[in-house]
C-alpha cells in the first residue's frame, strides 16, 4: 500500500530517494529487529493480549502516518508500524499452532494463513491506488485504522488466549542481543548498496552483528531459560525449512522491486492498474498455499517445498527474458508459475517450521519465521538492487549518451523514472534526438539490469531447492534413544529428526 504512494511524496512531502527508502526502511528495521523478541513475550505474557497490542499500536502508527507533515515525521510512524507489526505477526502462527494441534488442520490453517498474505500481494497495491486516485496519500494510511479496529474487535471476541505454562523468568540478555544483532544485519544491508557492499560501513556493520549474533548464541546455550533454544537449529525440519523461507522472500522482494517498475515505467501503468495487474501472482500464490500444505502432509515437506523453489527459479529465468513490447498475456503466465512456486516453497516451509516446536514456544517458533522471512526479502532488495543499479548505470557510457545535456543525465542516472521524466522534458523543448538517445539508453539499462536481477534471484533459488533436497526432511521422523532438546518437538508430542 505505501509503495505506490512514493510517486506522490515526491511531490507532497518534497521527498528525496533517500527520504522514500526510509519511508520503507524504517518499517522494515524495526519489525525485523524486535519480531524475536515480541514472540517470545508473547508466549510469556499470552499471545491474544499481544496481538491486541499489536493491533492498537500499528494502529496508531498509521494515525500519525496521516498527519505527517514531513518526511521525517513520515519515517517516525513508518517505525511505529514496524513495532506493531513485530508484535503482530508472531501471535498469529503461534496461536494458529495452539488452536489446531492435529498435523493435518494445523497445515490447512497455516495454509490459509498463507493464502491471506497471497490476497494481501494484491489488494495492497489495489486498495492504496484506488485510495490515491481517489483522495490522497494520507487515505492510504487512515484506512488502516478501522481494519485494525475490526480486527482488534473480533480478537477479543473470537480467539482464544494461550501462554508458555512454565512461564520462565524473562531472558533480558537474550531480549538486547537478538534485537541488536537483527538489527545491526537489517541495517547494514538497507545501507550496502549505498555505502558500498566493500566499504568501511559496511564491513564494521557486519562483522559487530556477527559479534551480536555469536553473543547471543552463546548466552542462550548458557542461560537455563534462553529465549530461543538455539539446539532447534539442529532439527533439519527447523533450520532447512527456515532456508528455503528466507531465499523465496529473496526472489519475490527482489521481484516487486524490479516488477513495480516495469508495470508502471515502462508498460504506462497507473498505480490502480498496476495492483489490478499483479492479481496471477497473488491469486497463484493464494490458492497454492492452500493446495501445498495439505500435498506437503501427504507427500512430504521435502518434495513440495523443492518443487515449489524449482519453479521459482524457472519463473524468473522466464521473467529475465521479458522486454518493453512483451504482452501482459506472457507476464500474466509468469507471474502464475511464479506465484505457484511461492506458495507451495513458503506455506510448507512454514508448517515445517512450526510443527518443529512445542506449543508453548510457538511464539518464539513463529518470530524466527518472520525473521528469516524480513531478512531474506531486506536482502533480496539489497543484491538485486544493486545487480539491476549497477547495470543500469553501466549504460549511460559517453558514448550512449553522447549529446544529451548534463542537466538530463543527473535524475535519468538516478532511477528510470526519471530518466523517462527528462526524456520527455527534452522532446518537449525539441531536442527530440537527445530524447530519444536518453530513452533508449534508459530502456537498455533497465532490462539489462532487470535481466541480471532476475537470473540471481533464479540462480539463488535453485541453489535453495537443491538444500531442500539435501537437507530438509520429508516427514517428521521418530527419534529412539536420544536426548531431544526441550521444545524441539512435533505439536502433536512426537520428536522429530
Amino acid at each position: 500500500m505505501v509503495n505506490v504512494t512514493l510517486p506522490t511524496l515526491v511531490v507532497d512531502l518534497d521527498a528525496n530517494t533517500r527520504d522514500l527508502q526510509w519511508i520503507i526502511d524504517a518499517y522494515t528495521l524495526t519489525f525485523a529487529a524486535l519480531v524475536l523478541a515480541a514472540g517470545s513475550l508473547g508466549d510469556r505474557f499470552g499471545r491474544r493480549r499481544t496481538l491486541m497490542l499489536g493491533l492498537v499500536i500499528y494502529g496508531l502508527g498509521n494515525g500519525a502516518a496521516s498527519l505527517a507533515t514531513s518526511t521525517e515525521a513520515l519515517v517516525a510512524a513508518r517505525a511505529i508500524m514496524g513495532v506493531g507489526a513485530a508484535v503482530i505477526f508472531p501471535t498469529t502462527l503461534s496461536i494458529i499452532t495452539n488452536v489446531f494441534t492435529e498435523r493435518g488442520e494445523r497445515a490447512r490453517a497455516i495454509g490459509l494463513w498463507g493464502a491471506a498474505t497471497g490476497i494481501a500481494i494484491a489488494m495492497g497495491p489495489i486498495a492504496g491506488g484506488a485510495l490515491l486516485e481517489a483522495y490522497s496519500w494520507p487515505a492510504t494510511f487512515l484506512a488502516k485504522i478501522p481494519v485494525a479496529l475490526i480486527a482488534l474487535g473480533l480478537v477479543a471476541w473470537l480467539v482464544p488466549d494461550s501462554c508458555d505454562p512454565e512461564a520462565p523468568r524473562i531472558d533480558f540478555p537474550g531480549l538486547f542481543l537478538s534485537t541488536a544483532a537483527v538489527g545491526l544485519l537489517v541495517y547494514s544491508l538497507i545501507e550496502a548498496p549505498q555505502a558500498g557492499w566493500l566499504s568501511t560501513q559496511t564491513v564494521g556493520l557486519l562483522l559487530t552483528a556477527g559479534v551480536a549474533f555469536t553473543a547471543f548464541v552463546l548466552c542462550e546455550r548458557r542461560t537455563s531459560h534462553p529465549m530461543l533454544d538455539v539446539r532447534i537449529f539442529r532439527n533439519l525440519r527447523f533450520s532447512a525449512a527456515s532456508i528455503a523461507v528466507a531465499v523465496g522472500f529473496f526472489a519475490l522482494a527482489g521481484f516487486i522491486f524490479l516488477v513495480t517498475q516495469y508495470f508502471q515505467f515502462l508498460k504506462g501503468y497507473g498505480p490502480f492498474e498496476t495492483g489490478l495487474r499483479m492479481l496471477p501472482v497473488a491469486i497463484s500464490v493464494a490458492i497454492s498455499s492452500i493446495i501445498g500444505t495439505q500435498l506437503a502432509v501427504r507427500f512430504g515437506t521435502k518434495f513440495i517445498v523443492g518443487g515449489g523453489m524449482i519453479l521459482l527459479s524457472i519463473a524468473y529465468g522466464w521473467i529475465s527474458t521479458s522486454s518493453v513490447d512483451t504482452s501482459y498475456v506472457e507476464i500474466a503466465l509468469q507471474m502464475l508459475v511464479l506465484g505457484t512456486g511461492m506458495g507451495l516453497t513458503s506455506a510448507p516451509a512454514t508448517e515445517s517450521i512450526m510443527g518443529a516446536v512445542s506449543n508453548a514456544k510457538a511464539g518464539i517458533g513463529s518470530a524466527v519465521n518472520d525473521t528469516t522471512r524480513e531478512l531474506g526479502a531486506t536482502l533480496g532488495v539489497a543484491v538485486v538492487g544493486s545487480v539491476f543499479a549497477s547495470l543500469y548505470h553501466g549504460a549511460f557510457s559517453p558514448a550512449s549518451t553522447r549529446g544529451i545535456p548534463g542537466a538530463a543525465l543527473g535524475p535519468a542516472e538516478d532511477s528510470i523514472g526519471g530518466a523517462l521524466i527528462a526524456a520527455q522534458r527534452l522532446a518537449e523543448g525539441g531536442a527530440t534526438e537527445a530524447a530519444d538517445t536518453l530513452n533508449r539508453a534508459a530502456t537498455t539499462g533497465f532490462f539489462d539490469g532487470m535481466q541480471a536481477g532476475c537470473l540471481v534471484a533464479s540462480a539463488v533459488c535453485l541453489v535453495g531447492a537443491t538444500i531442500c533436497f539435501m537437507f530438509l526432511p520429508a516427514q517428521p521422523q521418530p527419534v529412539a534413544n536420544e536426548t531431544i532438546p526441550d521444545g524441539i518437538v512435533e505439536a502433536t508430542g512426537k520428536a522429530v529428526a
